[in-house]
């Protein structure tokens, strides 16, 4: 019951939280209120889903540790370890080990795509931009998909914690 509890505390931290709220400022901007008239509004619709997915997906890989000082510094997984964004910090070749790519991150990178892509099936901008006239059964789908992507992602972010305290991710101190 503990680990559950725990788990779902971290789920805001696994989920794409500061890529949607991107997508929901610039959303209505770039289609126009998802009226889309030009064919530029919907290739810039087009590179705002495909940025705010790689964003997504590039921050499951992105860790956290205290220096010798206690500062908190960031990096990002790479196969050699971790990359520390901050230049002036360096880690021995052990510690930086330990941060090395896993395939845990890379299917949290997926699965953080795929509940960004549901929040984008529910916006109803998108949806207009792309499909103006939807048939009733993509109206059916666009509601039941994205709840079912949302839960079983959910569902598996549960079951399978990241170990990574990316940028946001609160960092104990030990």
């Amino acid at each position: 019951m503990r680990k559950t509890f725990k788990g779902t505390a971290h789920l805001s931290n696994l989920l794409p939280t500061g890529s949607v709220m991107a997508f929901q400022i610039l959303s209505p901007i770039l289609t126009r209120q998802g009226q889309c008239p030009t064919h530029t509004s919907r290739l810039m619709t087009s590179v705002l889903l495909a940025t705010c997915s790689l964003t997504c997906f590039v921050l499951c890989f992105t860790d956290s540790f205290r220096d010798e000082r206690g500062k908190v510094r960031y990096g990002v997984a790479s196969a050699n370890g971790l990359w520390v964004m901050d230049g002036s910090v360096r880690l021995s070749s052990e510690e930086a080990s330990k941060y090395k790519v896993r395939f845990m991150d890379f299917f949290h990178g997926f699965a953080s795509i795929l509940v960004f892509a549901a929040v984008a099936m529910l916006d109803n901008n998108v949806v207009m931009c792309f499909d103006p006239n939807p048939s009733e059964d993509d109206k059916e789908l666009l509601m039941a998909l994205p709840l079912g992507i949302g839960l079983l992602c959910s569902l598996l972010f549960v079951a399978f914690p990241s170990k990574r305290h990316g940028i946001g991710f609160p960092l104990s101190r030990n």
